[in-house]
């Protein structure tokens, strides 16, 4: 028997995505944002009402980071999520994090942050909130890295958003191989 919940946002997993653009000054503003994903091969889609600061910021400069939550900063990256850079114009350094410029685009890395995608802005709508950024470079930190310099998510250790519970989980073990163990149906 199942249990219906109605129309609700309630996906696993949700990735706790920081996506992080500089504001006019040339300030990093950093926000937390759970409802997007991946388009296509080179785009990334979220849904971000226009009040936030950090939407503004990407609107002006046309590019963005898009940054993957780990469990060693979670306070952090929460705290960039119910803090608004419209009220508090240093959060992204309260938070404790530093910014380097991407090498791609227009905008900041979450030097704390060890992995991210570069992206420019395709499109957003205002009505729908829905932004399209275009993935012009992934990078991560060496220390992510396995001895074949592939990202290892167990170095990494991202974190998902859990929207019934309101809660970030861990990402866990190894569940099987994409791509191969369903050739065992054919």
């Amino acid at each position: 028997m199942r249990k219906n919940f109605g129309a609700k946002p309630f996906t696993y997993p949700q990735p706790v995505f920081i996506i992080a653009a500089y504001d006019e000054d040339g300030v990093p503003d950093a926000m937390n944002a759970a409802w997007g994903g991946i388009s296509d091969d080179t785009r990334l889609s979220m849904c971000l009402s226009p009040e936030h600061k950090t939407v503004k910021n990407i609107l002006a400069r046309g590019a963005f980071t898009v940054s993957m939550a780990d469990a060693a900063h979670v306070t952090a990256c929460d705290y960039v999520g119910i803090e608004s850079g419209n009220d508090v114009p240093d959060k992204f350094a309260k938070a404790g994090f530093h910014a380097s410029k991407a090498e791609f685009v227009d905008a900041p890395l979450i030097d704390e942050l060890p992995m991210a995608v570069e992206c420019k802005l395709v499109s957003y709508d205002k009505e729908s909130c829905c932004m399209i950024g275009e993935i012009i470079n992934v990078s991560a930190d060496e220390s992510i890295l396995d001895q074949n310099g592939k990202i290892d998510p167990s170095k990494f250790d991202p974190i998902i958003f859990d929207p019934v519970n309101n809660a970030y989980l861990k990402v866990g073990e190894k569940a099987g191989n994409a791509f191969k163990d369903g050739f065992a149906l054919k």
